[in-house]
């Protein structure tokens, strides 16, 4: 097991609490001194067939352990860190507001309907006008605030460590509606990811489950086994879905941890197919392909209506690699040292590399053009690719 996945929960059991704290912990560090981490493979020599250029960089604030998501809206990018959100011009890098939120962030950033959003370690969900970063609403969740954060309609949507959803009025921060489930004992960060279209909320969770609910009232569509947990121990039995699902006008896709890849329709949670593989990171996915970034660092390339493995890049073992983004011709990911990598989409091949300020913990965000990439110290660096 790689020492870099992330434990986000542990029911306390001996004080008959069944709900999931918010402590953090390497696997070494919460169950001991662990393996010594092993050495990231040295970078493989290639000749660029891509131009990738650094466009601007811009500042939030130190990620500080969570995981922040840029996200892009209209002509701008909308990022969260430290308890700072900034709204940036993609056109140049230049900051239209920064806000100080006084709140200790650990989730976001969310944008849409008008609303930047960002979450707080103690349950606070942030509503900031998107013109100029004046506070809409603030709301109290039922604990730590997790993952994306999104806006359709009438309605923000949230995820809680506890293993909560929240839908809340997009006007004032009231409470809409709650989907609640209870979560195994142990769960990783980064589990929990969420994704919205034509008004159905594909959300996955610990114990790998992927569900599909109403956005507009949190009611349940269907229910879908991604992975089943194995083992005789709790850590063994891990089987969390990672990262956001992905879903096009036929099915939805999500990749779990010690389990699989899988396709389901997305109707009704019917499954297409599956393949076994384990994620700590997540998916992406173009109008050929579902790509997997598993456990081993390693990114494949499945072909998205019968699942057929065809690429695997391999050669950034042990780099602490993000879930990818499907960027036209290209596959872009980024590794826990801060370096940039973009693959051939038809082959998996290197086609150019750059690198940030530090490690990324996050997968790069298409801000049309060219992506973006957030590190762990909070720079959010553009780049141009062509």
């Amino acid at each position: 097991m790689k020492t870099r996945i992330m434990i986000v929960g542990l029911a306390l059991a001996l004080s008959g609490c069944s709900t999931v704290g918010s402590m953090s912990r390497t696997v070494g560090g919460w169950f001991g001194s662990g393996p010594a981490k092993a050495k990231p493979a040295e970078l493989v020599e290639f000749k660029p067939t891509a131009s990738l250029a650094e466009a601007w960089r811009a500042d939030t604030g130190d990620a500080d352990g969570h995981l922040f998501h840029p996200r892009a809206e209209g002509d701008d990018v909308v990022a969260a860190g430290g308890s700072r959100v900034v709204r940036i011009a993609v056109a140049n890098g230049n900051t239209v507001w920064r806000a100080d939120t006084g709140v200790k962030l650990s989730a976001g950033a969310g944008a849409g309907q008008g609303l930047a959003l960002a979450g707080g370690g103690k349950g606070e969900l942030l509503a900031l006008d998107l013109a100029n970063g004046q506070l809409r609403w603030k709301a109290t969740l039922s604990s730590q605030v997790t993952g994306q954060l999104l806006a359709l309609g009438d309605t923000v949507i949230a995820r809680t460590g506890d293993g909560r959803v929240h839908g809340l009025a997009a006007a004032d921060g009231s409470r809409k509606w709650l989907y609640t489930r209870n979560l195994p004992v142990l769960s990783l960060r980064g589990s929990g990811g969420m994704v919205v279209r034509d008004d159905v909320l594909y959300t996955g969770f610990p114990g790998g489950k992927l569900v599909a609910l109403n956005a507009a009232n949190g009611a349940q569509l269907w229910e879908a086994t991604v992975a089943l947990p194995r083992g005789a121990t709790e850590l063994e039995r891990v089987a969390d879905v990672m990262g956001n699902p992905v879903v096009d006008e036929r099915q939805v896709c999500a990749v779990a941890y010690q389990g699989r890849v899988a396709c389901f329709d997305r109707r009704n949670g019917a499954p297409l197919w599956a393949r076994d593989t384990s994620s700590n990171s997540g998916l992406a996915m173009d109008e050929r392909n579902v790509y997997v970034t598993d456990d081993q660092d390693a990114v494949t390339a499945y072909d998205k209506t019968s699942g057929r493995a065809g690429w695997r890049q391999d050669k950034l073992a042990r780099r602490q690699v993000t879930a990818p983004l499907a960027l036209g011709a290209w596959v872009v990911v980024a590794d826990g040292e801060g370096y940039v990598h973009v693959l051939s989409a038809d082959d998996g091949s290197f086609v150019a590399r750059d690198k940030v300020d530090s490690g990324v913990l996050t997968p790069p965000v298409d801000i049309g053009p060219g992506f973006a990439v957030q590190t762990v110290k909070g720079t959010v660096a553009a780049f141009r690719l062509k």
